[in-house]
């Protein structure tokens, strides 16, 4: 494989997974309820992100249910953390992919791509629309603020 060749395949795995967000469909729900059906980011403990720094799954067994989404905590001090403010840890666009929604639309939010920013919590589609995310997080969040929530009727 010679230069040109090896440089257009890189920047064909880079593109790739932009290929692949697809626009949610019209009338989607308020709250992107992940891999793990009915569960709020994913089944992943949206304390964690904040006290550990980290993506973290949380339990079957230690939850809490926040206006009809159950969410899942690695353990019952997070779950108590989060009974006790939960607004301030909820993901962002009600955890769909921020880039997209900055953009305009909606997409899957990846719990394993995540951003916290100014005390908020954000979550990409994939790593490479994360990385597209971290070039401008605060323009991103103003253009995601102004389409929140419209986009979901879209």
């Amino acid at each position: 494989m010679n230069r040109r060749e090896f440089a257009a395949s890189i920047l064909a795995a880079a593109v790739m997974p932009l290929a692949l967000v697809h626009p949610v469909l019209a009338g989607t729900e308020a709250v992107y309820t992940g891999t793990v059906p009915g569960t709020g980011a994913g089944g992943y403990d949206v304390v964690a992100y904040f006290s550990e720094g980290k993506a973290r799954p949380g339990e079957a067994g230690i939850t809490a249910i926040h206006e009809g989404i159950t969410y899942r905590f690695a353990s019952e001090a997070n779950r108590a953390v989060f009974l006790g403010e939960p607004a301030r840890y909820l993901p962002q666009y009600g955890g769909y992919c921020a880039w997209a929604v900055a953009n305009g639309y909606t997409a899957h939010g990846d719990p394993e791509q995540w951003t916290v920013h100014d005390g908020r919590l954000y979550l990409n589609y994939s790593r490479a629309v994360r990385w597209r995310w971290e070039r401008d997080i605060p323009g991103h969040v103003t253009s995601g603020d102004a389409n929140w929530p419209r986009v979901l009727d879209e």
